[in-house]
Parts: structure tokens; C-alpha cells; sequence
């Protein structure tokens, strides 16, 4: 499984890219058909224009500018624009309404985008509106002949009544009230644009002047008609649509794909933890297995070793045995008597050695009962009483009557290994005390503090480790065996320094049931 662990975690990061992309994907699709959709409305915007326009058409396709201009108002008004500007075949405006535009024409159709079929549309995006230019005929219609009659803007009139734009004669585009009923015989004025019509009209009174073709107003001859269609014919338009529905859009988009990428990067690194603790789970359950049978190993070997032990004890105690009796025969010399008693002292400390890897070896099992705390330091103070005495040490038990739940043999073994510690420590009359309480919160402790040469602070941890031991007479066990029994039964054990000299053992949590006697 650990082995498999990068390809697990590539293919995780492969998903996590993957929904990215398609999120990415997803929100540029949206965005071009919030665009397409508002488009789409400029071309029913066109068609809406185009119905206006022919509405108010005139004779001759004509369209006043000042009417024209109040409906392109009320469409800008209604926003759904922000301008709007009619255009002529050169691209010059005819009428506008809105916000001012850039209209460089030929700048737009460079640099904007063609759109819809054929590229009819250009269209150039901006920061906060999009522009779109058509080149189409609005209002355009058909004539009595058939043929397309385009629409004429006609200019708004100036205070002398005069319409904007007149020809260099200063006629009007429209005849003058008295044109409209010109008939053959009567006198029409020098130059009269209806002097072409005189010969459609020889042949009566009655007769109207001819239609001219293609929409030509009958007032006008063909130049001035081509010259007025030039200046002032409808051929295309330019509208400036706000683009904060498509940011509304992207916007909130935005927001659900983040989300959306959010969960995606929650649940891959979820995945990707979960994996990993699955790994070591796994990893941890093999050393487990692997500890637990070198643990079986080791109490197998435990076993071995303190019955070897145990066997050893015996001819051990023959040897000394068989010294003490040479060290009383009368006629053994003082070098013999010597020996002996180094026999024996040296089979004395390895009985002891013997005795304290037994208690080492030996597997602990607890047997609560409450017990009293001040007996059981009561009889382990007389036991040590000949070598309080042999040293002349000052003992002070300023411990606390209280009852304790805990196994008794081993509470008095654990307290009896500390105190023989202390008494070992210390020099000729030194000073022993033995304190014990209760905590709140923390349960029972007990404390043996003498003003021994102290522990040095690097030592602290490791006097409790088989075999260290700063006393040159000690096994090295003795703190082992403490630290053995203390954790079986779930209580802790700190060393700690005695100021301003010397050392002192805490035992803590201890299970208080209540004051002894």
C-alpha cells in the first residue's frame, strides 16, 4: 500500500485538475451564451427599429428627424441601450440618441468581431457595454413598382422655418404648398424641378405629373433625389448595449464554479489524507505484529533468564556457605579467613543482583485493595530501621494518613526500593522526608526527599532505564522495578531536584478513597 501511495496521490491530483478544467470550461460556455443571448437581442432590437421607422414614414419614404429621434429616446430610455446612432451609406450619423459613441467605423469593422451568418454584424466588446454595428436598410420598403424604396431622414427645420439641409437653390426636399397643385398651362418658376413632368402633362388639364421610379418623390429630379439618399438615406446602424447582465452572469458563475472547485479540492485532499491514514494504519498494524512477536520472544527469553537466575541462586548459596564454614575452622590461617569473607561478600552481591533481575523479570500483575498508606510506610521504616541507624540519618514522615487503592505487596516493594535509594544517597546523618497528600484533581502523591549529592539533570531520565546507576555498591534495578510497578498500576513517577540539595521522588495519581487512620 505504501508503495502505491504516489500513484494514488497523481491520480488524485489528475481528478482535482480534470474538475478544474471542466469548471473552467463550463463557466467560459456560459459566459459566450449570456454574450450570444444579448446579441440575439440586439437584433430584435433592429427588428423593433426598423417597425418605429416604417411607422412614421412619409411620402417618399421620408422620416423627420425630430420624430425619429424622440422614438430613439424612448428605446434608450427603456434601458435596454445606453445609445443608439443611425448611419447613412457612408457611415456618417443621421440621427443618435444616448450616451455619445466612438463612431471610427472602419476602426470597429477592423477590430471587432463578425457575428451571425455571412459576418452581417461586427461587434467589439468593451469594459462595461459592447458595441454592434449593422449594415442594414431599416425601414426600408417597397414602392407601387416593385422596386426597394429606401428611407430619408429629413432634417429638423431652423428658426426661419427653413429645413436644415435646403440645396444650394434653397428649396426644400418637399415641394412648397403651391407645387402640390401645379397643373399644365400655368407658369411654374425659372428652374422649377418639375419642368421634366411638363411633357407627362401636355395633354390636359387633369393630368398629375408622372411617379418617378424607385421612390423618387415627384418633386425631385433623379440628382437631387441620389444626392438627399446620399446625405440622409438610412443604410446601417450603431447600438451600445450595457454588458451588466453577462457580468451579473459571469459573476455568479464565478461563485457556483468556485464552490463547485472548493468541494472538488475538500474531498481529493480528504482522499488524499484518508489514504495516507489508511497507510500508516496499516504500516503501524505490521509493526504491531512484528512488536508482538519480539515481545513473545522477549517474555520467552524473560522466562529463560530468571530461571537461570533462580538456578543460579543455589550453588551460589553452597559457595557461601562452604566459606563461612572454612572462615570458623580454628586452625584456618588469617589469609584463609580473608578469602573467605571475600567469598562470601562477592556471592552476597551477585545473590543481590540475582534477587533484583528476578523482581525485574518477574511479569506484574495488579490486585487492588484499599489500602492504608501510613501502615504500609510504617513497616517499611522498620525494615530499613539498622541501616537508618548504622548511618545515623534524620527521618521525618510528615506524610498524610490516607487510603489508597493499589496492590500492597508491590505499593510496599515500590516504596521500599525508594527509601533503601535514599538512605544509599545520602552521607552520615543525613536527612530523610517522607510527605504524602492530596491533590485536587490530581489525585494522591507521595514524595521521598533526601539531601543526598542530587541527580544531575541530563541523568533524570535515565535513572529509571535496567542497569544505570551513579551508586558504585547498586544493581542498577532498583528505580527499573519502582518505574515497573508504578506503571502498572496507571500512576506516574517524576525525579526531581531537592533544594537546595538532593533529590526527590514523586509518585502522582495516586486513586485516594479517602483519610486513613
Amino acid at each position: 500500500m505504501i508503495r502505491r501511495a504516489p500513484l494514488v496521490y497523481f491520480l488524485l491530483a489528475l481528478v482535482w485538475a480534470l474538475v478544474i478544467a471542466w469548471q473552467a470550461v463550463e463557466h467560459h460556455w456560459v459566459v459566450n451564451s449570456a454574450r450570444a443571448a444579448l446579441i440575439n437581442r440586439s437584433s430584435d432590437i433592429t427588428t423593433i427599429l426598423g417597425v418605429v421607422i416604417r411607422s412614421q414614414r412619409r411620402m417618399g419614404g421620408a422620416v423627420f428627424q425630430s420624430r425619429l429621434e424622440t422614438a430613439l429616446k424612448d428605446l434608450v430610455n427603456s434601458r435596454e441601450l445606453t445609445s443608439v446612432a443611425l448611419l447613412n451609406a457612408s457611415g456618417e450619423v443621421v440621427a443618435s440618441a444616448g450616451k455619445p459613441m466612438d463612431l471610427a467605423i472602419q476602426r470597429l469593422q477592423q477590430t471587432g468581431q463578425r457575428w451571425g451568418k455571412n459576418g452581417g454584424a461586427v461587434v467589439q466588446w468593451g469594459k462595461n457595454n459592447v458595441t454592434i454595428v449593422n449594415s442594414v436598410d431599416l425601414g426600408a420598403g417597397i414602392s407601387p413598382e416593385g422596386e426597394p424604396e429606401p428611407t430619408i431622414v429629413l432634417p429638423r427645420r431652423d428658426s426661419t422655418n427653413r429645413v436644415r439641409g435646403d440645396d444650394r437653390f434653397g428649396r426644400p426636399p418637399f415641394p412648397p404648398p403651391w407645387a402640390t397643385n401645379q397643373f399644365p398651362g400655368t407658369n411654374f418658376p425659372p428652374g422649377d424641378r418639375f419642368a421634366t413632368n411638363r411633357e407627362a402633362v401636355a395633354g390636359g388639364t387633369n393630368a398629375r405629373p408622372a411617379r418617378p421610379r424607385s421612390g423618387r418623390p415627384f418633386w425631385m429630379n433623379e440628382t437631387e433625389y441620389q444626392s438627399l439618399l446620399e446625405r440622409r438615406g438610412l443604410h446601417g446602424l450603431i447600438i451600445s448595449m450595457s454588458t451588466d447582465a453577462v457580468a451579473l452572469v459571469s459573476r455568479e458563475d464565478v461563485w457556483m464554479r468556485s464552490i463547485i472547485g472548493c468541494f472538488a479540492s475538500i474531498s481529493v485532499l480528504g482522499l488524499a489524507l484518508a489514504w495516507r491514514t489508511v497507510g500508516k494504519s496499516s504500516e503501524l498494524q505490521l509493526r504491531l505484529l512484528r512488536a508482538s512477536e519480539l515481545n513473545t520472544h522477549l517474555k520467552e527469553m524473560n522466562l529463560a533468564a530468571a530461571g537461570l537466575a533462580h538456578e543460579t541462586r543455589n550453588p551460589l548459596n553452597i559457595i557461601r556457605g562452604l566459606a563461612q564454614m572454612i572462615s570458623k575452622q580454628g586452625e584456618a590461617s588469617n589469609e584463609v579467613r580473608r578469602k573467605s569473607r571475600e567469598i562470601i561478600d562477592e556471592a552476597d552481591r551477585v545473590t543481590a543482583q540475582l534477587n533484583e533481575f528476578i523482581n525485574y523479570s518477574r511479569p506484574r500483575e495488579i490486585r487492588r485493595t484499599p489500602v492504608a498508606l501510613s501502615s504500609v510506610l510504617g513497616e517499611v521504616v522498620r525494615a530499613l530501621n539498622y541501616d537508618l541507624e548504622e548511618k545515623s540519618i534524620t527521618l521525618r514522615n510528615v506524610a498524610e494518613p490516607l487510603t489508597i487503592e493499589a496492590d500492597e505487596q508491590l505499593l510496599r516493594q515500590a516504596l521500599f526500593n525508594l527509601l533503601l535509594n535514599a538512605i544509599q544517597a545520602v552521607d552520615a546523618k543525613g536527612e530523610i522526608e517522607i510527605r504524602a497528600g492530596k491533590r485536587n484533581g490530581a489525585g494522591g502523591f507521595v514524595e521521598i526527599a533526601d539531601n543526598g549529592p542530587g541527580i544531575s539533570p541530563e541523568h533524570r531520565a535515565e535513572v529509571f532505564k535496567p542497569y544505570f546507576t551513579t551508586n558504585q555498591k547498586g544493581t542498577g534495578l532498583g528505580l527499573a522495578v519502582v518505574q515497573q510497578i508504578v506503571l502498572a498500576h496507571g500512576w506516574e513517577i517524576e525525579c526531581l531536584p531537592n533544594e537546595p540539595h538532593g533529590a526527590t521522588f514523586r509518585l502522582l495519581h495516586l486513586s485516594v478513597l479517602g483519610k486513613g487512620r
